[in-house]
């Protein structure tokens, strides 16, 4: 197994971030962990936003400094661009490419746009990730509690371009350790296989394949005759709780906490519904992210109108499981606790 190089704290410069401003285009939100941590952390912080609009107002309220995106570049050494996949090409092209110079560092949280050639920054700019494992409000209220998120780190710098590699790449950990991923552990990876991986754990596993599960589960049950309220309990509800115990220990962890039959059902049931053909077809999805048809396929469809992504939307939020499962939550104590999710994703 190949050796595994972790950075915290105690490896990092952190002070080489605070000699450089940095911009951050967008504030939904990543745009709003990142900004506020990195001021908390004495970086200089500017928001590259459409003046006016919503994140502007909400931006200002929070006490930073903000102006067209444009502007916000030309000022900046590092430009952190925090804004949807699928508007990040268009944004650069007409406010960002232009007013870029040598020596700034173009920087992203998901390699999606570099990997697939949406964006080509020009030579001499150097092209960083820094990419926290956790949603923004996460990364700001673990950096609030004195921890961190894991962050993952790649340099897509070129050989011709200036400064060299290594410095890009100490730059990529000072800004990670600014957000607070020094306290919990930052790995070196690449954008490829940073793109490939997210892409293919979202569709595979943590919103699509699970999504698909809890619903599929919860219809048979209710189908089959039983209690709504008892379906989402079941197949919904408890799942946080066993991902919980997989998150603190593994599986195996979880395995020793619950019961001796639900443990002899996960060995010889699962392999019922997750079978060797489940397999091929994460395969085939994982084939369709390698090639780019799958990136191709969303650019395309956000261009065009949106008009499947709606009425998948709709269809989704049209569940019954969601109507079980909001009356539910508001009926029970632990539904009653303010939301801390912000659903602006620019």
């Amino acid at each position: 197994m190949e050796n595994l190089k972790i950075y915290f704290d105690k490896d990092i410069n952190k002070d080489l971030i605070k000699t450089k401003k940095i911009a951050i285009i967008g504030f939904g939100s990543q745009g709003y962990g990142q900004s506020m941590n990195l001021r908390d952390s004495g970086c200089d912080v500017i928001l590259g936003l459409r003046q006016g609009g919503s994140s502007d107002i909400k931006a200002k309220d929070y006490g930073f400094k903000t102006m067209p995106i444009k502007d916000a570049v030309k000022e900046a050494d590092i430009i952190q661009i925090l804004i949807p996949d699928e508007i990040q090409a268009q944004v650069y092209k007409e406010e960002i490419e232009p007013n870029l110079r040598k020596g700034q560092y173009l920087m992203f949280s998901h390699g999606f746009n570099i990997h697939y050639g949406f964006i080509t920054p020009p030579e001499g700019v150097n092209v960083i990730m820094v990419a926290p494992k956790a949603p923004g409000h996460t990364v700001r209220s673990e950096f609030t509690a004195g921890r961190g998120v894991p962050s993952l780190v790649a340099v897509h710098t070129p050989a011709t371009t200036t400064p060299q590699r290594e410095e890009a790449f100490q730059m990529a950990l000072s800004y990670a350790a600014a957000i607070g991923s020094g306290r919990a552990g930052i790995i070196e990876t690449t954008f490829k296989e940073e793109t490939e991986t997210d892409l293919f754990g979202e569709q595979a596993v943590l919103c699509g394949g699970c999504s698909a599960l809890i619903k599929t589960a919860f219809d048979t049950l209710v189908e089959a005759g039983y209690s709504p309220y008892m379906a989402y309990f079941e197949v919904c509800h408890e799942l946080k709780l066993i991902v919980d115990l997989i998150y603190e220990g593994g599986i195996e962890d979880m395995h020793y906490s619950v019961s001796n039959n639900a443990e002899y059902g996960d060995y010889t049931r699962g392999n019922i519904v997750i079978d060797k053909n489940t397999k091929e077809r994460m395969k085939k999805i994982l084939a369709d992210i390698q090639n780019g048809s799958y990136a191709r396929e969303f650019m395309e469809e956000f261009h065009s109108g949106s008009a499947n992504f709606t009425r998948l939307r709709k269809e989704s939020e049209g569940h019954l499981i969601e109507k079980i499962g909001s009356e539910i939550r508001s009926a029970f104590q632990w539904g009653n606790k303010e939301k801390l999710i912000d659903r602006t994703k620019n």
